[in-house]
């Protein structure tokens, strides 16, 4: 089983970073409503936390081989390493699907890594990664699934926290857990709510929790190529019940149009996964009680704004 994320872990991944990520903007955007651009985090993405921690973790131990760092991703997990690996030269390889969107996979061959398109889902391009590995040696990593790379990504919420002490509630879009769980591992130890917004058509962690353990999803979303894992993490599952996190569904149609009025009417570009928490409050879905302030994440900005300005 995986290790699970301690909000000591995520403490120390702060530490670890401290100078090397951009710390969180947070802005308001209505009366009780604030949102997190980590969209202009490095690389486009919250994941460029996971994956200087994890780099910077190795390089420091002094276990980072000379073959250097492998990983498979829909996009964004790859350029993060690839941007942390190039920072403390060390080779890194990305496998991605042949699915992926052009502007992500761009970018990461832009970065200098090693790109590799397997397949036509993440689960084909993980094999790859770990066959990769095992052949080269080279130290693996993964998008989500590792303590260093969820405590990362939990250090978002610290930033938040700091911005907006006051906050009862945060929303994050949820694929395979290594945000949730590392936000949801800070947010409860500052006694802050944690609602996990996901896509109708990849129900990783809300199918977890009817389980009573992690099963394998379809993957079926126009969010997919963030947010489309099989599996949820165990640490996320667990973090779910630990925090008593409430789990929403939305359907693509709602992901599409908060990812619209953020464009229309505020100008912020974000990708379709980004979107998945806001959307949750733009449909609805999730209504706050009188005076409770939220916050919802939005974590990545790696697209074609092109379906937007076409349009507006």
């Amino acid at each position: 089983m995986t290790a699970i994320v301690t909000y000591e872990d995520v403490q120390a991944a702060a530490e670890r970073i401290a100078g090397h990520t951009r710390p969180v903007a947070v802005a308001r955007a209505d009366t009780d409503v604030w949102f997190a651009l980590e969209y202009l985090q490095h690389t486009g993405s919250f994941k460029a936390r996971g994956a200087a921690n994890f780099v910077a973790a190795h390089a420091l131990a002094g276990t980072m081989p000379e073959a250097g760092v492998v990983i498979a991703s829909g996009g964004n997990a790859g350029l993060a390493i690839a941007w942390a690996a190039a920072r403390h030269g060390v080779p890194a390889t990305v496998f991605t699907p042949a699915t992926s969107p052009a502007v992500k996979v761009d970018r990461i061959r832009a970065l200098g890594a090693d790109t590799r398109l397997v397949g036509t889902e993440y689960d084909q391009a993980l094999a790859a990664s770990r066959e990769h590995a095992a052949a080269t040696g080279a130290l693996l990593s993964h998008a989500y699934d590792h303590p260093l790379v969820a405590a990362g990504a939990g250090t978002l919420f610290e930033e938040i926290h700091r911005a907006r002490p006051g906050l009862d509630t945060v929303l994050v879009a949820c694929g395979g857990g290594g945000l949730f769980a590392g936000v949801a591992a800070a947010a409860h130890a500052r006694g802050v709510r944690v609602v996990a917004v996901e896509p109708v058509g990849c129900p990783t962690l809300h199918a977890a929790i009817e389980a009573g353990e992690p099963v394998e999803v379809g993957v079926d979303s126009i969010a997919a190529d963030a947010l489309g894992a099989r599996f949820v993490t165990p640490a996320a599952l667990h973090w779910a019940r630990e925090c008593d996190a409430s789990v929403l569904l939305v359907p693509d149609a709602a992901i599409t149009a908060a990812r619209r009025a953020l464009w229309e009417e505020r100008r912020i570009v974000v990708e379709n996964a980004a979107a998945a928490g806001y959307a949750a409050l733009h449909s609805g879905a999730y209504q706050p009680a009188p005076g409770e302030r939220v916050c919802a994440v939005l974590c990545g900005a790696n697209t074609d704004p092109a379906d937007l300005v076409a349009r507006a």
